[in-house]
């Protein structure tokens, strides 16, 4: 039997690893979880088997699925990335396509991301990219057309890094306090699980009939619920684009014409009641941008992802380089999970599936 390694650092990535871990049970497969940060354990529902790391190594997993930028060498298996999150373009001028020389296969979700990564590939001859979309939005699809209500639905989302978040700026936190006792919009606010504590309480401290505060790491169904959002940088407005609805970022460093983007806090008010009217030529550039982004909605690209994997799996794969070895990062993966071990696997497995 197949056995699978579900790899994730925070809770975010529990979203993103259920829907593959419904598909790998549906197919009689067995699978697992790994969990870097104790914290995170706390997300879960107690039916997921978690494993310690010698439990993980000793699991001895074929596949392992990885909602990281990295993951510890020394686990057997293929390692695939499957992404935490859409590239979001946080940082002019960096590369958000970073090959940090972990994986064997790389899962991409569109044509934006599997362009780049397939001209990696074809340079450094050491990985393999197959385009399947991203698992965590499967429950999005079929998309279902929401009709505005009475009192829109306004779901807010933020990054925690400082220099971008929303919800760390003071005056923003005011005229969303403000705009929540007007009543013409109900206001859903999620913030990113690494947003301090203190910021969260503020949030819970203004809930009203008007706002209500979530803690929670699935945002699909406030997704659902919702007519249109105001964020930041966080890539889960890119997410939230997919629905084909608007969204109103705040200081986005690098806002597209998909986007209803604002620099002032005056302007808020006014760009979500244009969101709400459902401008032809945004929704036009919303389209071409989920298109480009995530051209799959079907729900299946869990689907995708375990056939893609077990297809690598079984194929000859001895056209590929040998990984480099990355001292100095498998260094600090060692350090991080305070287990050090020289084993490292530089060539991905080959397996007949059709006799596992």
């Amino acid at each position: 039997m197949i056995r699978f390694l579900l790899y994730i650092t925070y809770p975010y990535s529990i979203p993103i690893c259920k829907p593959l871990e419904e598909e790998i049970k549906a197919r009689g497969m067995e699978v697992k979880w790994f969990v870097e940060v104790a914290e995170t354990k706390k997300y879960f529902k107690g039916t997921e088997e978690v494993l310690e790391i010698q439990e993980a190594i000793d699991y001895n997993p074929h596949i392992v699925l990885t909602a990281t930028d990295y993951v510890a060498d020394f686990i057997p298996g293929i390692k695939v990335q499957i992404f935490h999150g859409f590239p979001a373009n946080k940082r002019k001028g960096t590369d958000q396509f970073i090959i940090r020389n972990f994986f064997d296969l790389y899962c991409t979700q569109g044509p934006t991301s599997t362009s780049v990564f397939k001209a990696k590939s074809e340079k450094l001859k050491h990985f393999e990219v197959v385009e399947t979309g991203w698992s965590k939005v499967d429950p999005l699809f079929p998309l279902k057309k929401k009709e505005i209500g009475d009192k829109p639905v306004v779901m807010i989302s933020s990054t925690f890094t400082k220099r971008y978040s929303l919800a760390l700026n003071p005056d923003v936190f005011e005229e969303i306090k403000r705009l929540s006792t007007i009543g013409k919009w109900h206001f859903n606010v999620v913030l990113h699980p690494l947003i301090s504590k203190e910021v969260v309480q503020k949030f819970k401290d203004i809930q009203n009939e008007n706002l209500t505060f979530y803690d929670t790491t699935d945002l699909i169904p406030l997704f659902k619920k919702s007519d249109v959002m105001l964020c930041d940088t966080s890539s889960a407005l890119i997410e939230y684009l997919l629905q084909i609805k608007p969204v109103v970022t705040f200081r986005n460093n690098m806002p597209l014409p998909s986007y209803i983007n604002v620099t002032e806090v005056s302007e808020i008010e006014k760009a979500i009641e244009y969101a709400l009217s459902m401008p032809n030529e945004i929704i036009e550039q919303i389209k071409k941008y989920a298109n480009d982004s995530h051209p799959y909605y079907d729900g299946k690209s869990s689907k995708r992802v375990i056939d893609a994997t077990l297809a690598f799996l079984a194929k000859d794969k001895s056209h590929l380089k040998l990984k480099p070895l990355s001292i100095v990062r498998k260094y600090k993966i060692r350090k991080k999970l305070n287990y050090w071990t020289l084993k490292t696997y530089n060539k991905p497995i080959t397996i007949d599936v059709s006799e596992s």
